[in-house]
């Protein structure tokens, strides 16, 4: 029988392609975009608008007849809105868990949400399996997303010409490439493998050496610095100082990610490295142009200063 996928989050260019792929992927019929903005022209799904707050998401599910369901509204470049985000994913939960059709649900997740987010994210999902052990449901947690088109608060930040690092902290980061990551999600959703999968390109990469790679001009500071930023950052001032951006370069606690059991349950490995992943997205930032954005200016020199010197 074919089958209806419902997406998620689906303006954003990596939804859009997983829709696109989906769309075309044996035994599907109909691809359903959910968001609270169109998806692109090329996209070729049928787009729903959605709004978290109006109790709108069960009624997509309901009337779109949805299979399955993938939800790919966490961490995206333009919600910085953790409280968003996590809601969005408990809609999605819970229009899965009513709706009388969905068979399989896919969550993306990222290594780059906080500990309480992700632990959140995965309290809840094993909470639906328990309720409903019919419902397939598997979870991504995908490495920093990298790539020539890719536009997060990571890529904000190596973008910048003078980029804040921790002081004494060269931490080794984990990537993964757009392209495998698309792929992985398309592949995830048709299968029928279930629990949480990690998603990385092999190897790591020192912030020292992607920093060198990109020309940007590191300003080590201590950690409370970084937070100093990203109270600027909220208000607008700066854009590459995020909490987003600030996790992944203050720990090294990507570099643990293993996706060997992805590997194994999908027969499947992603085909770029971290160290190509993050090259591609080099050697694509060299064609367009450097970025630049809002750096660093006197005012916010300053306040680093006085809260460094006060400490």
């Amino acid at each position: 029988m074919a089958q209806v996928v419902l997406v998620t989050g689906v303006s954003s260019p990596m939804a859009a392609r997983v829709a696109r792929a989906l769309r075309t992927a044996p035994g599907v019929s109909r691809v359903v975009g959910a968001d609270s903005a169109p998806p692109p022209v090329s996209a070729g799904v049928d787009h729903v608008h959605v709004d978290l707050h109006d109790g709108s998401l069960d009624r997509i599910v309901a009337d779109s007849g949805a299979d399955i369901v993938v939800h790919l509204g966490l961490d995206n470049a333009h919600s910085v809105n953790r409280e968003e985000n996590l809601l969005g994913t408990m809609r999605v939960l819970a229009a899965a868990q009513r709706s009388t059709t969905v068979r399989r649900l896919l969550v993306r997740s990222s290594a780059t949400l906080d500990a309480d987010d992700a632990a959140e994210v995965e309290r809840h999902t094993r909470g639906l399996q328990r309720r409903r052990p019919d419902l397939s449901v598997a979870v991504l947690r995908f490495a920093n997303l990298i790539g020539p088109t890719v536009d997060t608060p990571l890529t904000r930040y190596l973008d910048s010409r003078v980029v804040p690092t921790v002081l004494g902290s060269d931490p080794r980061v984990r990537f993964l490439h757009e392209d495998d990551g698309v792929e992985a999600l398309v592949r995830m959703a048709l299968s029928g493998e279930t629990g949480f999968f990690d998603v990385a390109g092999k190897d790591d990469v020192p912030l020292s050496q992607c920093l060198r790679r990109v020309g940007g001009r590191r300003l080590p500071i201590p950690a409370t610095g970084l937070r100093v930023l990203r109270g600027v950052a909220r208000r607008g001032s700066i854009d590459y100082a995020s909490a987003s951006a600030a996790r992944a370069v203050r720990t090294g606690l990507e570099a643990t990610l293993d996706s060997s059991d992805l590997e194994n349950a999908l027969g499947w490995t992603p085909a770029h490295s971290s160290v190509e992943a993050f090259e591609s997205y080099a050697g694509s930032r060299e064609h367009r142009g450097r970025g630049g954005g809002g750096g660093l200016r006197p005012v916010h020199v300053l306040a680093l200063a006085r809260t460094t010197l006060r400490r």
